[in-house]
């Protein structure tokens, strides 16, 4: 994709190729279709059925676009995501990145970067009859109320690599704590511009203070849930959006679902965020801010002017 003056514009790059921002429509910003974890053992999205027809349901209800936070050695299915969005007409991102070392029983990459930048622009192997899908982001994780080493190593890694490709960096905030650490450490240390930064799990922690001072960083703020071990997720989540619009940091929020079990699949799964969340959003805090929050932010928050 290119401007009129020659420059690159910014694009999503989805499993199917680079888009236009817009062309997302309705954005569940943060979920997953496929996932294991030897943290959630019986607990794996693996099934290709049961995944299209999360996806048919969240279509039905107005869904249009989905961002796996998937990253490398979680089972992602990469190649079962390209024949999905074909299938099912939806806009789906894939991730790079590494989560938590507990979620791995195998040693990590000794390049992560390298990994990374790989699998943002030549593509992720394992895609099915030949095919290497691209990621469009870069997943890593923080931990409770800090980094330790592995998460600086990872963070370290993902900055390079956005530097490298212009990839937008997801962040796992453990129980929606460590905001600061992670802002300090990437945009500060790593000299990666907030507005790349999409902090996940906000809404774990509903510390008003917490998460505008995050906003004032200018980074993507992500609300995503529901969750029964988090449950201020939902009754504090309308608090926390009414604040950060009152403030004026309605640009930088994002909704989506984090469909991580098996059981949160058979319980709420992906149609939540259209059937319910959405609908919601619509009713107490009106369609121009659903519209802003599902469509208008998405298009901006992962289309992004790659570099190579």
């Amino acid at each position: 994709m290119t401007r009129e003056d020659g420059g690159a514009a910014p694009a999503v790059r989805t499993v199917e190729g680079d888009l236009p921002g817009p062309e997302l429509g309705v954005c569940d910003a943060h979920d997953h279709l496929f996932l294991r974890s030897p943290r959630l053992p019986g607990e794996e999205l693996a099934d290709t059925e049961a995944a299209e027809q999360q996806l048919r349901g969240f279509a039905e209800h107005g869904g249009r676009s989905l961002v796996q936070w998937t990253p490398y050695g979680l089972g992602r299915q990469s190649g079962a995501l390209v024949e999905l969005a074909r299938r099912t007409g939806t806009r789906l991102v894939a991730a790079t990145g590494l989560h938590q070392a507990q979620h791995y029983t195998e040693e990590p990459p000794s390049d992560p970067a390298k990994l990374f930048v790989q699998e943002l622009t030549r593509g992720i192997r394992g895609g099915v009859c030949g095919e290497q899908p691209r990621a469009g982001l870069i997943k890593v994780a923080g931990d409770f109320h800090g980094l330790g080493p592995y998460a600086q190593r990872t963070m370290a890694a993902a900055a390079e690599a956005h530097h490298a490709t212009g990839a937008p960096i997801a962040v796992h905030l453990e129980q929606g704590t460590g905001a600061a650490d992670v802002l300090a450490f990437l945009c500060e240390q790593q000299e990666v511009p907030p507005s790349s930064v999409l902090l996940g799990h906000l809404g774990r922690c509903p510390d008003v203070r917490m998460q505008r001072e995050a906003a004032r960083s200018g980074a993507w703020l992500v609300f995503d849930g529901p969750s029964r071990t988090h449950h201020a997720t939902d009754w504090r989540l309308f608090d926390s959006l009414a604040d950060l619009l009152e403030q004026g940091y309605g640009d930088q929020l994002l909704l989506g679902g984090d469909t991580v079990t098996a059981t949160a699949r058979a319980e709420t799964g992906v149609p939540f965020v259209t059937r319910v969340l959405r609908s919601r959003v619509t009713r107490e805090l009106g369609p121009e801010t659903a519209r802003r929050l599902f469509v208008d932010n998405p298009a901006r928050a992962f289309a992004v002017h790659w570099k190579s």
